[in-house]
């Protein structure tokens, strides 16, 4: 099993995908991973969301997470569809030790020093600055780092096409979550590649 650094160490961009057929989830998954962005956040926030990790699943090369789990429950789900990974919008005891207990790679969210203490508290080191424009943007996470420096961030919410290369310049952040890699309704699998292969080629 990947660990969560070397999952956020895969590409520079995780998509963060919202799915509403499970029929597009295939091709979707071939043309982000054709692009080179291998790894892939499927949110719960659809009834078609752990269909389309399965189907995602069967795509070579593919690293299939589940986004937005929000408690024990949804770690299960997801796992029992198959994800790689669990990412959630914040960081609660119970879904940290459900999470830890299952040995699964672990990416929650934070967005203050106490959240980041919290995880520290259950020895987590790499964390989802969310929301990250919200949450006072690249002045606030580099406050952040100051005192915590031996965390990793993967910044989510908010952050562009035009402005992940900011957010991947700062030490501490290995990688950004995107939504605008498959935007709501996207159906042109060869824009979705192109807009893959624009952000796997942005550097660190």
């Amino acid at each position: 099993m990947n660990s969560i650094e070397t999952i956020m160490r895969t590409a520079p961009v995780i998509p963060v995908l919202v799915i509403d057929d499970v029929a597009t989830a295939r091709a979707m998954a071939e043309a982000l991973v054709a692009g080179g962005l291998r790894v892939l956040e499927v949110t719960l926030r659809t009834e078609a969301a752990l269909g389309a990790i399965e189907e995602m699943k069967k795509v070579p090369g593919a690293i299939v997470g589940a986004g937005t789990v929000l408690d024990a429950r949804g770690l299960e789900r997801s796992l029992a569809a198959g994800a790689e990974f669990i990412v959630s919008p914040g960081l609660t005891e119970s879904l940290g030790k459900a999470a830890l207990h299952q040995q699964v790679p672990f990416l929650p969210g934070i967005a203050n020093a106490g959240d980041i203490m919290r995880g520290l508290d259950m020895g987590l080191t790499h964390f989802k600055f969310f929301p990250a424009e919200a949450s006072g943007g690249i002045k606030a996470l580099k406050a952040l780092s100051g005192p915590f420096g031996q965390i990793q961030f993967c910044p989510t919410g908010g952050i562009t096409e035009s402005t992940a290369s900011d957010w991947l310049a700062l030490e501490p952040v290995l990688c950004v979550g995107g939504s605008w890699l498959v935007p709501k309704g996207e159906s042109d699998y060869a824009a979705i590649r192109q807009r893959a292969e624009q952000a796997s080629a942005l550097t660190r």
